[in-house]
């Protein structure tokens, strides 16, 4: 399965940025689409010595093809838990809720099932799920909600688009998704450690990858590269970014 990966830069944060920091998750998501391309090349020169009849050369190329593959997750899981750290500090959203700018959509999906967990799991009773308009994405198109929709489907859970269309409200306790007036605007408070922790410590920029499999979260699916590789496994929508634009500006900074 493949994610779409295009050009995000500042439209990844949802709070002001210094450039360092915006060049750091820049770094990341480029140079895991460098290592998809070279796996798609790689990949490509496989079949076309397989069709010609050499078999050792395709074999080479191909597990070539695949450590590419796996630098290039691994490059990606690094960015994902990097804007999850800076959009999700202490400050910059409230403990009910989780912001998933910057995310591939399954990158969202997992990290969405985790602190649905973790909330669950310590007696809250709601969640709100930055999931964003679609105003950068292809068509104007929303990513990430129709994700998050089928998440709260297959758990059973009962949501509802607030009024800002970029965020939804979501009912853990299985009632209806009633979003009650005092959760209509907050300041930030913060988000507990323990959520936080779901994308591991920060530990500044992450080092080149060793081409190892990374520990913790691996994606349904699989590899993920470009679109042209998408529609090659027959999959039927293309993943990408959650693009976001929050309009309370009493909560965010553009």
């Amino acid at each position: 399965m493949s994610h779409e990966m295009s050009y995000m830069g500042a439209r990844a944060f949802n709070h002001e940025q210094d450039s360092t920091t915006e060049q750091e998750y820049d770094r990341l998501r480029g140079l895991a689409r460098q290592e998809a391309d070279k796996r798609n090349s790689a990949f490509q020169r496989s079949r076309e010595a397989y069709e010609n009849g050499d078999g050792a050369l395709a074999k080479k190329l191909s597990e070539e093809g695949k450590e590419h593959g796996r630098k290039m997750d691994a490059y990606n899981k690094q960015a994902s838990e990097f804007i999850f750290r800076e959009n999700n500090a202490n400050g910059r959203v409230e403990a009910d809720t989780i912001d998933l700018h910057g995310q591939f959509v399954e990158e969202a999906e997992e990290i969405l099932e985790e602190r649905i967990k973790y909330a669950k799991a310590h007696g809250q009773t709601h969640l709100h799920v930055i999931v964003g308009k679609g105003n950068h994405s292809v068509n104007h198109v929303q990513k990430i909600k129709p994700r998050v929709e089928q998440v709260c489907q297959e758990l059973g859970l009962q949501y509802s688009t607030e009024e800002n269309a970029g965020r939804m409200y979501i009912n853990l306790t299985g009632g209806a998704a009633t979003i009650p007036p005092s959760s209509a605007h907050h300041y930030p408070t913060g988000v507990p450690a323990a959520i936080a922790a779901v994308s591991g410590p920060d530990t500044g920029a992450a080092p080149a990858p060793t081409g190892e499999q990374p520990a913790g979260r691996t994606r349904a699916g699989g590899q993920c590269g470009t679109a042209q590789d998408y529609e090659q496994a027959g999959e039927g929508v293309l993943c990408g970014y959650v693009d976001c634009l929050i309009v309370s500006i009493d909560l965010y900074t553009f």
